[in-house]
């Protein structure tokens, strides 16, 4: 019974050999760089922290973090002043058919600063929200089609095709920590907005932005000439009505 066992076992075959050492492979690289992410982010921690940190990093599942399928890269606008500019970081997952929610950083590195949060709807979900809702979203057309909103790495045919979808989405944006300002999440959560038109974009950033990724926002412009303008929905962008809002603290009465 033991020969019949034994012989029944085929050797595995190459491809078989091939695939399980790409897994290991693949495996031990992620682990690796996780160890020289938490490593990079770890300077100054006492050593039990860096231990715990490498230890989670590898054992506990993330399942959102494992479910992030899209990095962007792009700019946001405070959303009662032009003047402050600042490049925003996207890692999003696709939640539902017409709902992404993205974390934002200041860059794409393993000691990048969280800064904010953005929601990214479709036209269709947009039109139905409430009049007082709508002034807190932002269109995405000119980011798409300027240029200046970017997957960096991700061929440009499928980039053309993810940005003809997202041209006509609507996002809502608040960023944490007013990184231009304080090395330190200070202050409370501020509304961001999205540029609409030439000429309000900072180009230094745009310039600065382009050389460290490596990207062409210019080129990337006339890749997407042919992706239709959309009509922007009454409501979007509502400081361009000269009015806008913007968080504020206030004080209350404490419910018990």
């Amino acid at each position: 019974m033991n020969r019949t066992h034994r012989s029944a076992r085929k050797p595995a075959g190459p491809v078989a050999v091939g695939a399980a050492a790409g897994a290991v492979a693949a495996g031990g690289l992620v682990l690796g760089r996780k160890a020289l992410a938490l490593a990079r982010t770890g300077k100054g921690h006492a050593l039990k922290h860096r231990a715990l940190d490498l230890a989670a990093g590898a054992l506990q599942p993330k399942y959102p973090l494992d479910a992030m399928s899209t990095y962007l890269n792009g700019f946001h606008m405070y959303a009662d002043d032009m003047g402050r500019q600042v490049e925003a970081t996207h890692f999003c997952i696709h939640l539902r058919h017409d709902l992404h929610q993205c974390v934002i950083f200041d860059r794409n590195a393993p000691d990048a600063r969280l800064i904010g949060i953005e929601y990214i709807i479709g036209e269709e979900r947009f039109r139905a929200l409430p009049e007082d809702e709508k002034r807190l979203w932002h269109s995405h057309h000119y980011e798409v089609k300027s240029g200046t909103l970017t997957a960096p790495g991700i061929p440009d045919l499928a980039e053309h095709t993810y940005f003809s979808d997202l041209v006509s989405t609507y996002g809502k944006t608040f960023h944490t920590w007013q990184y231009d300002r304080d090395d330190f999440p200070y202050g409370i959560p501020q509304l961001m907005m999205g540029l609409t038109e030439d000429g309000q974009i900072d180009r230094t950033l745009v310039e600065d932005r382009d050389r460290r990724l490596g990207v062409s926002s210019s080129r990337k412009r006339e890749q997407r000439a042919d992706i239709p303008m959309p009509d922007v929905a009454p409501g979007a962008n509502s400081w361009e009505s000269g009015r806008t809002v913007q968080t504020r603290l206030e004080e209350r009465d404490f419910n018990r």
